[in-house]
């Protein structure tokens, strides 16, 4: 659906990949980049991005700086600066953001609620 050159030309740099035959259960939770083939039941935290790609799906809530969705996403969203829904994609929950696009032939079912860009918060852990 989307070239890695077009990714990183929004986003930055794909730091973390998961690829299309892998399952991981549980939260996730990383401060750079991730992009989605396999499956995550579970959530995502703290991400700067998180790119869902066709074969992706996530069944939990993801928080991050921007998500892109080519895949399938059953959960909330909170993404701190936009939220990219592909002609593809699916998104089953809530989304809170304060940048959308919903491409034509996507699929959402769920409501937006719209807030001031901000950036994640920081873990008081953080240096």
């Amino acid at each position: 659906m989307f070239g890695s050159k077009k990714i990183e030309k929004k986003i930055g740099r794909i730091e973390t990949v998961i690829g299309h035959e892998s399952v991981i259960t549980g939260t996730v939770a990383t401060k750079g980049s991730l992009k989605i083939d396999g499956l995550i039941n579970g959530g995502i935290e703290q991400a700067d991005a998180v790119i869902v790609g066709d074969t992706g799906k996530i069944i939990g809530d993801i928080t991050a700086q921007t998500v892109i969705i080519s895949g399938e996403v059953e959960g909330n969203i909170h993404s701190y600066i936009s939220i990219e829904l592909m002609e593809d994609g699916k998104i089953i929950g809530n989304i809170k953001t304060s940048q959308i696009s919903i491409n034509e032939g996507a699929f959402f079912e769920g409501n937006v609620t719209m807030e001031k860009a901000a950036a994640l918060p920081k873990n008081e852990t953080d240096d």
